[in-house]
C-alpha cells in the first residue's frame, strides 16, 4: 500500500482546519487565564509609540 490514502487525509484535516470558521470566546478564554478585564493595563504604550501618535 502507499501512502496515499494517509495524505489525503492530512490533506483534508489540513484544508478543514484552514478554512473552517473560528469562533472564540475571549471572555471565556480571559476568566481561563485570570487576566484582568481591562485591556488598557495588559499593553501599556512605549515611548516611542506615544512619541508617534499625532498632537490633539
Amino acid at each position: 500500500m502507499g501512502r496515499g490514502r494517509a495524505k489525503a487525509k492530512q490533506t483534508r484535516a489540513a484544508r478543514q482546519m484552514k478554512y473552517a470558521s473560528h469562533t472564540i470566546d475571549y471572555d471565556r478564554l480571559r476568566e481561563e487565564l485570570g487576566v484582568d478585564s481591562e485591556p488598557d493595563d495588559m499593553h501599556p504604550t512605549t515611548g516611542s509609540e506615544q512619541e508617534s501618535e499625532p498632537a490633539r
